[in-house]
């Protein structure tokens, strides 16, 4: 996860990368998916206002558990800070 501090006080916004590399189409579009509910279901509120977030997908995202991704993706987000 990369972190940059755009020097404002706007919301945070969030992008998600996934490299060809993690599998085809459909396997990149299911780490993204389960990216993006993790951040609005659990991560959002953790995230400050004025930074930027970019999260790279891996492949490993798909065989845990959504509770344990969304904990996961939490605290590395609340580390970043």
């Amino acid at each position: 996860m990369e972190v940059l501090d755009r020097g404002d006080d706007k919301s945070p916004r969030v992008g998600f990368t996934v490299t060809k590399k993690v599998g085809n189409a459909v396997v990149r579009n299911r780490v993204r998916r389960r990216l993006k509910e993790a951040v609005r279901t659990h991560a959002a509120g953790d995230m400050t206002p004025g930074k930027d977030y970019v999260i790279v997908g891996r492949e490993e995202i798909l065989d845990i558990a959504f509770d344990q991704l969304a904990v996961e993706l939490s605290r590395r987000i609340r580390g970043t800070r």
